[in-house]
This record gives structure tokens, sequence and C-alpha cells, in this order.
């Protein structure tokens, strides 16, 4: 790769000797000084794909007098940032760079200090970077390198018009990258309006899954999910178990249960504060808590070295989440495994995950907790986010149900003719 030897210690040190196949590809196309576009499915390698060029790029060309902030990483959440952030820190620890990370949730006067006194590397939300940019506390005039992360993720939370201002604020001539895990149209829109004849990498067919990650999905009433839960952490002997569900309230209701059942929980979402879901974090990777439930605001930026299950307690709206969400495990290699649980109500979205990984997922019923089949579907409550279909009805014909057998080819129900 052609790192320098403060680089090249750093990694050593990390215990990493080979580059994974995104970093093999982006690294040198980044080292020509080459806009790039790449799709990385999460747990790839993709931070340290940008993070290791990019402080190569910038120890080579040393600013003189004050600091200003020549690499800007943007980033949807508080904790990709702070995960980013941190792997800028160790790979750079030899470096004479300066970095900061700013996003919501917590003091923005530490922050103003930070920008204030000069860095060289910036991760930032873009809410929070708009924040500081109406208050005069940060100059993007001298930004070298753009690297936008999880861009699908910001279209996906709405930051597309924050994040044209802030590159309305950037010198026109800067290296720029674009890192998604998909590529739908809007990433496809959103790369022709800010890279400039880019490199094209993919490391993995569009919109796939990693073939290292065991995914299952579990067919149960809604009312049994919390016991087929429990059941699963304690047979399988689960020590570490990341959990999703589709509300804040149903996090806090989940771990409280599990808790109750002496399997120590925790839970993490938007209503936590940052400081608290940095406490949760911690306590599930040090090991003092089995299960952190989760809403999606953690899909993205959590790392923790060899997380054995992804449990999908709720499906996913958007289907894309689902990716993203059993991202989790099968990390740097590793193996994994993701199951949902899946009632009668969310066959349509498991559907919609199917049809966007063009994969079809084991069904494994679960003695003692098999569906009932009379029980009749009803429409999933939807937030009104963009692209997100209504059931056009909530009154189904489910004629014939109550003979039928579940079936393993994707279909709880056989359809009545």
């Amino acid at each position: 790769m052609n790192l320098n030897p403060q680089i090249q210690r750093a990694v050593e040190e990390e215990g990493y000797t080979e580059p994974t196949p995104i970093q093999a590809q982006a690294i040198p196309v980044v080292l020509a000084g080459k806009d790039l576009l790449a799709a990385a499915q999460t747990g790839t390698g993709k931070t340290a794909a940008f993070t290791l060029p990019m402080l190569q790029k910038l120890s080579e060309s040393k600013g003189e007098g004050k600091r200003y902030v020549r690499a800007l990483v943007l980033t949807p959440t508080r904790e990709l940032a702070a995960q980013v952030h941190q792997s800028v820190r160790t790979y750079g620890k030899y470096l004479k760079l300066k970095s900061a990370e700013i996003y919501g949730g917590v003091s923005i006067q530490p922050q103003t200090r930070a920008l204030r006194n000069g860095v060289d590397i910036l991760v930032a939300t873009p809410g929070r970077l708009m924040d500081h940019m109406n208050q005069g506390n940060v100059d993007l005039s001298k930004v070298e390198m753009l690297i936008l992360d999880e861009a699908d993720r910001m279209l996906d939370m709405g930051f597309i018009n924050d994040i044209k201002k802030i590159i309305s604020k950037l010198p026109h001539f800067r290296q720029n990258l674009l890192f998604s895990a998909t590529f739908n149209n809007e990433i496809k829109r959103l790369s022709q309006s800010i890279l400039k004849e880019p490199e094209m990498i993919s490391v993995a067919a569009d919109n796939t899954t990693a073939e290292r990650i065991k995914q299952t999905v579990h067919p149960v009433d809604k009312a049994k999910k919390t016991a087929l839960l429990t059941h699963l952490i304690d047979s399988e002997k689960w020590e570490q178990v990341l959990v999703f569900t589709r509300t804040k309230h149903g996090a806090d209701k989940l771990s409280r249960h599990l808790s109750q059942s002496g399997i120590p929980s925790t839970a993490i979402h938007g209503n936590k504060t940052q400081a608290a879901r940095m406490k949760a974090l911690k306590a599930f990777k040090d090991g003092r808590v089995r299960v952190l439930v989760a809403t999606d605001v953690a899909a993205r930026g959590i790392d923790i070295d060899k997380l054995g299950q992804v449990v999908n307690f709720d499906l996913p709206e958007v289907a894309e989440d689902y990716v993203h969400r059993i991202g989790r495990t099968g990390r740097a290699g590793n193996a994994g495994e993701a199951c949902s649980l899946v009632c009668i109500d969310e066959k349509h979205l498991l559907h919609r995950i199917e049809r966007l990984t063009s994969s079809e997922i084991e069904k494994v019923l679960i003695e003692g907790f098999h569906p009932d089949p009379s029980i009749r579907p009803e429409p999933v409550k939807q937030r009104g986010q963009r692209n997100r279909r209504r059931p056009t009805s909530n009154n189904r014909s489910h004629a014939g149900q109550q003979n039928a057998r579940p079936q393993r080819n994707g279909n709880f129900q056989r359809k009545a003719r």
C-alpha cells in the first residue's frame, strides 16, 4: 500500500497484516488523488479504506500557521462519528495531525473550543456541523478532502439539504469520496452532483448481505416474540446479543422484561442522551450486560469485535436497514448469525427484504412457538417516512388459513385459491 512508517506501525499494532478487498482497491485510488464512489457492506473494513490514505495524504503536505480543517468526514449518526474518529486517532497516533468529532446530544462548548484551536481532520454529523457553521465556529474554506460515509443512511435520515449547504461552503477543487452500503438511484444522483470522474468500486453485489452471516427467520405470533427471544438466548447460551426493535418504547419494554427474566440487558435509542448511549454501549462491549436492545439509530456505527448474534425482534420498515442491522455481526472476517422473529403482520416486510437481497432466507419453526394459523394479520404501523408503502386495506381476506400449515418457501400460510 506504500503507507508511511508511522501509519504502518499503527496498523501493525492493531494486528492487521493484509488489507480487506475494499481496502486493497480503494487505498491506491485515494492515494492517486481520484474521486471515489464505493459500495461496501458494513463490516468490510471500509473505515480504514478511507482513513489510512486520508492520513497519508495529509501527513505528506503540512499546512503552515493556523490549523484549518483539511479533511471533512460526514457520518449519519453519533455512534458512527465516534467510531470513525477513533479509527483516525488509532491509525494516526504517530502523526502530528489534530482531529475532532462533533455531533449532537452533547455540550457544544468543548466542540467549539476544539474547532477554534484548529484541527486538520473533522468528523461530524451534518446537523451539528450546521450548528457550528451558523455560529461561525468552523472554517471549511481549506478542505482538501470530503468523505461521505454511509451516504445512503444520510439520505434516509433526511440530511440531503444540510449536505448540500455544507458542500456549498467547500472549495471547488477538492477530492471527494462517497461510501455507501447500497447503490440505489438516489445515491447515484448524489454522486453525480458531487464526484468528478470517479473511480467506482463495489466489493459485493448491490444490496447483498454478507455471505459469512448465517441468516434465519423464525415464524412466530407477535404475542410470543418475547418468550421466544428469551428461550433462544437461554437454550442457545448466547452471551452477547444485539436486538433490534422498531420503536423506542418497544426497546425499553423488551430490555426491562429481559432483565426481569434474569438476562442482563440495556437499551439505546434516540431519546437517550449521548452519554447514556455511550454508557450502555460500553457496558455491552465489556460484557456487563448480555443483551443490547436498540432501534435503528444504532444500526450504523456499532463496531463490536466478534459479535456473535443479531436478532431482529421487529423487521425494519425499510428493507435496506436490514442489511445494516445484520452487518453488526460477521465483521472483520468473522462468522456471525442473524435471526428474525417474524409474525404474520410482517410478512410483506420480509418479502421486501428478500427482493432487495435477491435471496430467500431460511424459515425455521421453533418447537412450542409455531404460529397460530387462525390469527389475522394487522398492518404494521407506518411512521410516514418517504418510500414507505401503506397497506391499501386493513381488512384483507384470509379465507382458508385455518387449515393451512407453515411452509418453508417464504410463505407462512398457504394461499387459498
